[in-house]
């Protein structure tokens, strides 16, 4: 259930990125358990980071870019276009800036309340996440 007073286009794009990030990474772990339910925690930790990291979500957004509305276009360049202060140690800028992105859809899809889009949407990043 999604509790706000303010529409998701009123968040900044890091905002939007913030919770995206935290919406995405829940829906990982919880396909990472249905996919390994007997592996050990640490070995779910791992096998959730390789999905989250900032090469696999701009994989993610370039499998399903041609699939996005204008709208949702226009959310992702917004968050991909952010300058940010900080940077993962393990990232290129280039894939830093679209992961920013592909969080910022992910948070404002939430945000939104468009629960069937948000679920498709995460199920492609999922699926396209990891290098061929």
């Amino acid at each position: 259930m999604v509790v706000t007073k303010k529409k998701p286009s009123q968040f900044s794009p890091l905002t939007l990125a913030y919770i995206g990030d935290g919406v995405y990474e829940l829906f990982v772990r919880t396909r990472v358990i249905e996919e390994n339910e007997n592996m050990p925690v640490h070995m779910l930790h791992k096998e959730t980071v390789k999905y989250v990291k900032a090469h696999s979500q701009s994989n993610s957004i370039d499998s399903m870019i041609a699939l996005l509305s204008e709208d949702e276009i226009a959310v992702y360049k917004r968050g991909r276009n952010t300058k940010s202060n900080t940077m993962p140690k393990n990232a290129d800028m280039s894939d830093y800036r679209k992961a920013t992105g592909f969080e910022a859809l992910i948070g404002y899809l939430y945000l939104s309340g468009e629960e069937k889009r948000l679920n498709e949407l995460m199920n492609i990043a999922y699926e396209n996440a990891l290098d061929k």
